[in-house]
């Protein structure tokens, strides 16, 4: 005699309220968020990104609550620089920051001819940066005036820094990172330090066939700093962008001395990041950092060629990841996840 299996099956019906707890799809993103985008740039505020790049003519923000809304996210240009000015053209490295209760963008420009970079910087009063108008407020500059790029500003114990990657003199043969003492978002207070020449053979690859630059091309640039339990960091980028040794040097502060002091900064003798091609990412470099939503997470955000051999034009392309933290306090950044592999976004606050 065969044995009758009977299975309940209960069938359970949910009132509106209940099914909004349904779980949902996770949330994720790939990387590289955007096809094209050198120099990404990203901060969280008042529960959304905003993120920006270098476009070369103009200024522009995305908005979005998370990295999978940024890449659908509407691309809105908030100044383009009248004609025939000093920084008319050629706009680089464009970073965003909250100061004093106002939004900044800080970026380099010329008139055409490289020689002439230098930074600057526009004003906007309202809450979201999208909206209220943008106020051009200048030339962001220590005393000596040289060539400038890729500024970024930092507080650390109150005072205010603004660092970038400038030549010594008048002609290109070295770039190294400065630091200043901030007066305000808009100015330098006195003379720059040099905190970081290109020393190691890492920093110092270059390529002769590259028609926009002299022999012995040594590159420190795209400096940010990094802060956790009061300890400073600054991350830069190493070697020419042309090539695809490009990579992340790390400088770390002391901790004791003046931040302006050159011999409080110690550097790592070995690259942080770099390139991996056997998983076709190459030249990574000219990061920012962010936290996720809920501020438990640390991340990196860059730019990489999907191939070798593609240079600084327009085959870069921004990628994110989390990152970690060593023993020793240092930041741990791994190496670069692969294109195409579906990531959680940074973590959200629970509701």
């Amino acid at each position: 005699m065969r044995k009758l299996t009977v299975v309940f099956v209960a069938v359970l019906f949910l009132s509106p309220d209940a099914s909004s707890q349904v779980a949902q799809p996770a949330r994720t993103f790939t990387n590289p968020l955007f096809s094209s985008g050198a120099d990404p740039w990203i901060i969280f505020r008042d529960g959304f990104y905003y993120y920006t790049n270098t476009s070369g003519s103009n200024l522009f923000i995305r908005k979005g609550t998370n990295l999978d809304d940024l890449v659908l996210s509407e691309r809105k240009v908030i100044w383009t620089p009248p004609e025939g000015t000093s920084y008319s053209k050629q706009i680089w490295a464009p970073e965003l920051h909250f100061l004093n209760g106002k939004w900044y963008m800080y970026f380099a420009a010329d008139e055409g001819d490289n020689k002439n970079h230098r930074m600057y910087v526009i004003e906007n009063q309202s809450a979201d940066p999208l909206a209220g108008t943008w106020k051009f407020l200048g030339k962001v500059s220590d005393p000596s005036d040289k060539w400038a790029i890729d500024g970024s500003v930092f507080t650390y114990r109150n005072k205010m820094y603004f660092i970038w990657s400038g030549w010594e003199g008048d002609v290109n043969g070295r770039q190294s990172i400065y630091i200043g003492l901030m007066e305000n978002p808009w100015t330098i207070s006195g003379e720059r330090s040099l905190i970081s020449i290109p020393e190691y053979d890492w920093e110092r690859v270059g390529d002769l066939n590259n028609p926009n630059d002299v022999p012995h091309v040594d590159v420190n640039e795209g400096p940010v700093a990094l802060q956790r339990n009061d300890r400073l960091f600054v991350i830069y980028s190493a070697s020419g962008c042309w090539t695809d040794n490009y990579c992340l040097g790390l400088l770390t502060f002391n901790g004791s001395d003046d931040v302006l002091d050159p011999t409080a900064w110690k550097k790592n003798p070995q690259p942080v990041f770099r390139g991996k091609a056997g998983d076709g990412i190459f030249a990574p470099g000219h990061n920012s950092f962010f936290k996720s939503p809920d501020g438990k997470e640390d991340w990196i955000l860059y730019h990489a060629n999907p191939a070798a051999g593609q240079g600084c034009g327009r085959f870069r392309s921004p990628r994110a990841q989390k990152f970690s933290w060593k023993n020793d306090g240092t930041p741990d950044f791994g190496e670069p996840v692969k294109t195409g592999i579906p990531l959680p976004v940074p973590s959200m606050k629970q509701k």
